[in-house]
């Protein structure tokens, strides 16, 4: 659902130890109707003239694995009508230890849109549709507000190709929505929107509009949109291990899915069904998305899973509302675009928990579909995808398969010397050796980058001399150290001695918080004087102010140029925030809150208590030092304590200590006091 921005944020910045042990092919199949005992392969085992390119990719997923610690990794590559490789990495289940194979189901997020497109273009086919016709000859009731006087009408046409200038998100039935409204509450929600874009001026990523499309197809089709899909382009396709709503056929084998966040956290992924269905509900296995690039690859008559004439199919694969002889854009649904100066269709896709890359060949007949369970991962899916498809065109032309790009951990001595800030007229980079805790020890020390310019978190990883952008949602970019000069994004930054920032002003400061549900969270910050948005976990940018309670994202991101709306209670706090028209409650955080997690003990705290007062600490065979505890405000009264285990704000909301009171062994203290005078001379302290 995020496939767009994922690969601008990478633009912008730019054997593994989870590899399980590998899965017997159940039958020596080289095509996709190989089975054994009326069920598909758990792995395609690789066609001899492929069979380079397979154990090269494996030793390239194995790495990506390791280094982006992905749960499960499925991948299949398409020769023609033939799937000539297909296999899992790693666990799907990780919990049940289920591996990953060619046949484990996934959620594919945007990739879904091809199907919906497909669907349209049969009614097309038919004459029953004109892309080019209002949307409303189809819809009565769709008329979301002109952004302008002039009104222009909203076609199919610039809806499968992201020019209808919609928001991205309905206000019901969106990203976010838990409830899983009918398809029709999601499009008839549209009519309180104002268009972003006057319609076909700009090319504007919507979940929306796609959902619009799929709303098409269910009102003229007279059947719910998931069967009518079933019905007229799965089953026809052959996809049988395919469905736009989870059915008892595929749970059992549906991948479990993990979200991540920048501060550490690693949590199994919300798996609501999302109300613009057509747009990101697919469930289906990368042999399945291989069946589909099979049947778009058909030319001749009577291939049984042909669903559209060959024609329709190419012109499917022109860039729309572009001159002619332009070979990047969006086409109907396909991205269009080049790769080593052949012709690419492709979509990727991200929904909760899962990335998606599904990248065609089409005037080569080859064609990949990747999917990771690790959350907007996409760059990784991407990156595999490529390889793959160079590696089948090398063994196709008897060359060497391409070197695959790798990178190490920056070292710690080198990283903490390149840490620090960096200036290039207006813009500025940030170099931070961060190593708080993350979702795996693996990465738990990082060189971190945040350009002004692209807002993105780059962990940096180094190959040779090079500082390479190298993680789950960016690759790439490239930082070349010279002493104190750092050459990027085109750009020479001079480091300088960094500052205390100043104080938030108070308009900006009520503002700053937490929105949103635990399984997605908006944060809004402050930096250098403005706010920035964090939205989808990974997505931050620096919002345009309006008014006090107006802003808006900025052009190219992820909510590109939608107003941003605070609202205020009658004592003029913030109660939530809407992104277009979708609601975002305020969390409960910060001073209000006491800015304290709360739990609610399953015993009384007084029989813990008494518990713990009767325990003993284990026995030191050997004291290995004399105790030397010192009372840490006594070395330093500008030292500040906040010691919640003294007071009711702490996670228990019980008094604990009886004294707020700190001591440490002297070394630690005096240490402390060290770092405390060292912070004081950027107008800093330790609390």
């Amino acid at each position: 659902m995020r496939s767009t921005a994922i690969v601008a944020a990478s633009l912008l910045l730019g054997t593994a130890a989870l590899l399980a042990s590998p899965v017997r092919a159940s039958a020596q199949s080289r095509g996709p109707t190989a089975v054994r005992n009326g069920a598909r392969p758990a792995v395609i085992v690789p066609d001899p003239k492929y069979a380079d390119a397979a154990a090269f990719l494996e030793r390239v997923i194995a790495t990506e694995m390791r280094n982006k610690q992905l749960p499960a990794l499925s991948i299949a590559l398409v020769d023609g009508d033939r799937i000539v490789w297909a296999r899992g990495f790693g666990e799907a289940d990780p919990v049940r230890h289920v591996p990953a194979t060619a046949e484990t189901v996934y959620r594919v997020g945007s990739v879904s849109k091809l199907f919906t497109d497909v669907g349209i273009m049969q009614l097309v086919e038919k004459g029953q549709v004109n892309l080019d016709a209002p949307v409303s000859r189809y819809l009565p009731g769709f008329h979301p507000h002109p952004v302008n006087s002039s009104g222009a009408p909203i076609t199919l046409r610039q809806l499968t190709s992201h020019r209808a200038g919609l928001v991205r998100e309905p206000p019901v039935g969106n990203y976010f929505d838990t409830s899983s409204p009918s398809l029709r509450a999601t499009v008839t929600s549209l009519d309180s929107t104002t268009l972003i874009y006057p319609p076909a001026t700009h090319t504007k990523y919507s979940n929306a509009g796609i959902a619009t499309v799929g709303y098409v197809l269910q009102r003229l089709g007279h059947e719910r949109f998931p069967s009518y899909l079933a019905d007229h382009v799965l089953a026809p396709l052959g996809m049988d291990e395919s469905a736009f709503e989870l059915t008892p056929a595929l749970e059992p084998r549906l991948a479990t899915g993990y979200m991540w966040t920048y501060d550490g956290r690693r949590f199994p992924a919300p798996r609501f069904e999302l109300g613009e269905s057509p747009a990101g509900s697919l469930y289906t296995t990368v042999t399945d998305l291989c069946r589909f690039m099979s049947a778009m690859f058909a030319r001749g008559q009577g291939l049984r899973a042909r669903v559209l004439r060959p024609e329709t199919v190419e012109a499917m694969w022109v860039p729309q509302f572009a001159p002619r002889g332009t070979r990047t854009g969006y086409g109907i649904g396909f991205r269009v675009d080049t790769l080593d100066g052949l012709r690419t269709v492709e979509h990727g896709g991200a929904i909760y928990g899962f990335a998606t890359q599904a990248t065609m060949l089409p005037d080569e007949h080859l064609g990949v579909a990747v999917v990771t369970t690790l959350d907007a991962a996409n760059t990784v899916t991407s990156r595999v995808a490529t390889a793959a498809l160079r590696a089948m065109l090398a063994a196709r032309q008897h060359r060497p398969i391409p070197a695959w790009v790798t990178t190490d951990p920056v070292p710690a001595v080198k990283a903490t010397r390149l840490a620090g800030r960096y200036v290039s007229d207006s813009s500025v980079l940030e170099l931070t050796y961060v190593t708080t805790p993350t979702d795996t020890p693996a990465t738990s020390a990082q060189l971190v980058a945040r350009s002004s310019l692209g807002g993105t978190r780059a962990v940096l990883r180094q190959s040779g001399d090079t500082l390479i952008r190298d993680d789950r949602i960016g690759f790439g970019t490239r930082f070349t150290v010279s002493g104190d000069t750092i050459v990027a994004l085109f750009r020479h930054y001079i480091r300088v001695a960094d500052s205390k920032p100043a104080p938030a002003a108070p308009a900006l400061r009520r503002l700053v918080g937490e929105y949103g549900w635990d399984y997605n969270i908006l944060y809004i910050l402050e930096n250098k004087g403005h706010l920035d948005a964090l939205i989808e976990w990974f997505f931050q940018s620096p919002l345009t102010g309006i008014s006090d309670t107006q802003f808006r994202f900025p052009q190219g991101s992820l909510y590109d140029n939608e107003p941003v709306t605070f609202s205020l209670d009658q004592s003029g706090s913030v109660t939530g925030l809407y992104v277009g028209k979708v609601w975002f409650p305020r969390r409960a955080i910060g001073p209000a809150s006491g800015n304290q997690l709360r739990i609610t003990p399953v015993r009384p705290i007084a029989d813990l208590e008494r518990e713990a007062r009767a325990a003993t600490p284990p026995i030191e065979p050997k004291r290995l030092r004399t105790p030397d505890l010192v009372e840490l405000v006594t070395l330093d009264s500008t030292i500040h304590l906040e010691i919640r285990y003294a007071t009711t704000n702490n996670f228990l909301g019980t008094r604990l200590y009886p004294e707020a009171r700190a001591f440490l062994e002297r070394p630690a203290a005096e240490a402390l006091v060290r770092a405390h005078h060292s912070l004081e001379k950027m107008g800093y302290g330790i609390l």
